[in-house]
């Protein structure tokens, strides 16, 4: 039995993670802002589940909902860094206050709630650490820069830190979403820009439309993701990034492919800068 502790589990893929995980026969503590609809949908579960309000945004309130979870648990094996919005549109177009909270949501948020368990899986000598970017995180788009660069972020960060983390026994892996049918598109979670300039209108509005057409069209499927999830946490041997969905696969395929031929056709030019 392994104890979870999810950020951003009140819907989408972190009430889907928290709903697998306690149908496996584990313990989790799961949090939201509002951890009301996390007690109404996975109320047949409440011996194994505890909920805690958290805003991951809150210094204070993420230090008191780790050390609730250690009191109620004694332990978090897994930790899941779910909590997270999408900050669109074209990246003038967002004033900098904005792009300040996004970051600290997205990036912040995580290293904070990270900082606050990874004393006690290094108590432990065990646990895994799992970050949830996107394949914003491994390929920019048009129309999300500023998303793109919190998902980055953290894909940097999870590389670094495993490396730091592994001789206490500790895993890290940063998962790489696809499109998923979750609410992730909907007016309660996406935001776009601040002000518009008329060089972007057209680019935005077409992008603001393809969206809007996929909400709720996504391709993946979030039971099928946390399944994929349980599956990765029982791996000898987990990857450090791991793609879920054939969206990703393609992405991940064609960044692989264009990397290649990137560092071919400038080899000259790399390799001149060496003395």
């Amino acid at each position: 039995m392994r104890t979870w502790f999810i950020t951003g589990a009140n819907r989408g893929l972190g009430l889907e993670i928290a709903r697998a995980a306690l149908e496996a026969g584990d313990t989790v503590t799961a949090t939201a802002r509002d951890p009301q609809q996390i007690v109404e949908a996975l109320e047949a579960f409440a011996d194994s589940l505890h909920t805690v309000p958290l805003d991951v945004t809150d210094h204070a309130a993420v230090d008191k909902a780790v050390n609730a979870a250690k009191e109620r648990f004694g332990r978090i094996d897994v930790l899941v860094n779910n909590a997270g919005y999408g900050q669109l549109g074209a990246f003038e177009e967002i004033a900098p206050e904005t792009v300040s909270r996004q970051f600290a949501t997205n990036v912040f948020g995580v290293f904070d709630v990270t900082r606050a368990v990874l004393p006690m899986m290094r108590a432990q000598r065990s646990g895994h650490v799992i970050t949830i970017s996107s394949i914003a995180g491994m390929q920019g788009f048009e129309g999300s820069s500023i998303y793109c660069a919190t998902k980055h972020a953290v894909s940097g960060w999870s590389e670094g830190l495993a490396r730091e983390v592994a001789p206490f026994g500790i895993k890290v892996t940063c998962v790489y979403p696809g499109r998923f049918r979750t609410d992730f598109l909907d007016g309660s979670s996406v935001r776009y820009g601040d002000f518009a300039i008329e060089d972007y209108a057209a680019a935005s509005a077409r992008r603001r439309q393809a969206l809007d057409a996929d909400n709720h069209q996504q391709i993946g499927d979030p039971r099928k993701f946390a399944a994929a999830m349980l599956a990765l946490v029982k791996a000898d041997n987990p990857p450090v990034w791991l793609a879920t969905g054939s969206d990703a696969y393609a992405v991940f395929d064609n960044k692989s492919a264009t990397l290649a031929e990137n560092i071919e056709h400038w080899k000259d030019l790399v390799l001149s800068t060496d003395f």
